[in-house]
């Protein structure tokens, strides 16, 4: 059996006309490069041996956004990804220039089997969604955290 893989991460929130909006980030790398609806997540990563997810979860978001969320977090529970890892994630009331995000970079073999190294952005870029649009661009995975922030924030 593999052995538990667990990240965390936050799903920013604000609002905006009257209107809940979620901060989603786009996965940086070829792999990701055309893909769109489906594809955009909460900025989120693996929980290192001995670390609180909500301190993972903070890390992460500066790390793939570039500022800190502040706020106070609010647990939204947990999602199973479809590789099957576990996403552990907090709601935080903020907001952020989603035109200015600065994310770390990362290294990965492309193309796959081919031994050769790239390095890439862990984010390409970052935008606010209404929940409606979210649904429609967010990773199916993690769409109920969006009905778990409705339930806190209210519509």
């Amino acid at each position: 059996m593999p052995p538990f893989r667990l990240s965390a991460g936050i799903l920013l929130y604000r609002r905006q006309n009257e209107m809940l909006q979620v901060f989603l980030v786009h996965p940086g790398g070829p792999f990701w490069a055309a893909r769109d609806h489906g594809a955009w997540q909460i900025p989120k990563g693996n929980v290192e041996p001995g670390e609180e997810p909500a301190d993972t979860a903070r890390r992460e978001f500066r790390e793939e956004v570039g500022s800190d969320p502040g706020g106070t977090l609010e647990p939204l529970g947990r999602v199973r990804q479809s590789g099957g890892k576990w996403v552990e994630a907090f709601a935080v009331a903020g907001d952020i220039d989603a035109t200015n995000i600065v994310s770390t970079y990362c290294e990965m073999e492309w193309p796959p089997r081919s031994g050769k190294r790239i390095s890439i952005p862990e984010v390409d870029r970052a935008e606010w969604f209404t929940l409606d649009a979210a649904r429609i661009k967010m990773l199916a995975s993690q769409q109920p955290l969006l009905d778990r922030l409705q339930e806190i924030a209210g519509a």
